[in-house]
């Protein structure tokens, strides 16, 4: 296969991370929900807000909190022209650190301006709530310059308390191949796993990284090799988790292909989790060739072979 340059692929990764509040980030969390800030009161007398969880002074709990104003002062600004998805705005804005009336640290959030030329120091500003409070920072949508308009009145009554948050955290990145990785990736396209060696050891490492580890050198001889091999260490999954596409247990393995002197991490199948160990014979089962790509999942997993398994002192060093 001719090669027309570095692969690359858009990646994301995706999760929704799930945090156990303790007693004082509960406490203003719940204020949140309630259209209330409140901010902690440390040892040298000042507030902050968000109240931190230890007084960073004398490290005991933040335990009194107070409540502050939703309006107050641009302490200092920074302005975004291109927001990107997931940020306060979808338009230009300003993020800012805004000191409350009431408070002494400042709270950094979004001011919602029309131009940069329109918000300065010593501004003051009010917070516009969302219209329908989780318990979360993002119950405050973003500050806004303070007209004549009346303030919203807190309500102090509403409200369970919070606990716990989840943030969705996504990452969107584009993944660039180094060029080794590319040819390695255009060989599972024709079905062949590609590996380089180094000119120095003669370690063979699949897939190929470009230098040899140990001598520093580049390894550009490329060297072919078999899709069977042994398992060194392994791992058996009995836990459930979002996005998972094979129901529990299941084994994830290190596959040390023949040939080669470095392991690489892959799915084995066709074995009770409880029949695996190391040194087992495997060999890679490939999917349907319609359904190649220049990816690692060509290979749908590994399965045994039935041989006998390989001497520990065969593969040792490659644990």
């Amino acid at each position: 296969m001719t090669d027309v340059g570095t692969l690359h692929a858009p990646m994301k990764v995706e999760f929704d991370y799930t945090r156990s509040l303790g007693p004082t980030l509960s406490e203003f969390m719940t204020g949140l929900k309630r259209r209330q800030i409140l901010g902690g009161t440390l040892s040298d007398g000042t507030v902050a807000v968000p109240p931190p969880e230890y007084d960073p002074h004398t490290y005991d709990p933040v335990t009194g909190l107070v409540p502050v104003s939703d309006e107050g002062v641009v302490q200092t600004w920074a302005w975004v022209p291109e927001p990107v998805p997931g940020q306060p705005l979808d338009r230009p804005f300003a993020f800012a650190q805004v000191v409350l009336d009431g408070a002494d640290r400042p709270l950094l959030h979004a001011v919602a301006v029309d131009s940069a030329d329109q918000i300065e120091t010593g501004m003051r500003v009010r917070a516009r709530w969302a219209d329908e409070t989780l318990g979360a920072i993002t119950d405050i949508r973003w500050f806004e310059p303070l007209d004549d308009s009346p303030a919203m009145t807190p309500d102090a009554e509403s409200g369970e308390p919070v606990t716990g948050i989840i943030s969705p955290v996504h990452l969107a990145y584009d993944f660039a191949a180094s060029p080794e990785e590319s040819a390695f990736f255009r060989g599972l396209a024709e079905g062949r796993i590609l590996g380089q060696r180094c000119p120095v050891c003669e370690k063979v490492y699949v897939p190929p990284r470009g230098a040899c580890p140990v001598d520093g050198v580049p390894t550009t001889t490329v060297v072919e090799v078999p899709d069977t091999g042994i398992v060194t260490t392994f791992c058996i999954v009995n836990v459930p988790f979002l996005g998972q596409k094979i129901t529990p247990p299941y084994v994830s393995a290190y596959m040390l292909l023949d040939g080669a002197d470095i392991a690489f991490l892959h799915l084995l199948l066709g074995v009770d989790p409880a029949d695996v160990r190391m040194g087992m014979r495997v060999k890679a089962v490939w999917k349907p060739r319609d359904e190649w790509g220049t990816t690692i999942e060509n290979i749908s997993h590994f399965e045994p072979t039935g041989e006998p398994d390989a001497d520990f002192e065969t593969y040792k060093v490659h644990l």
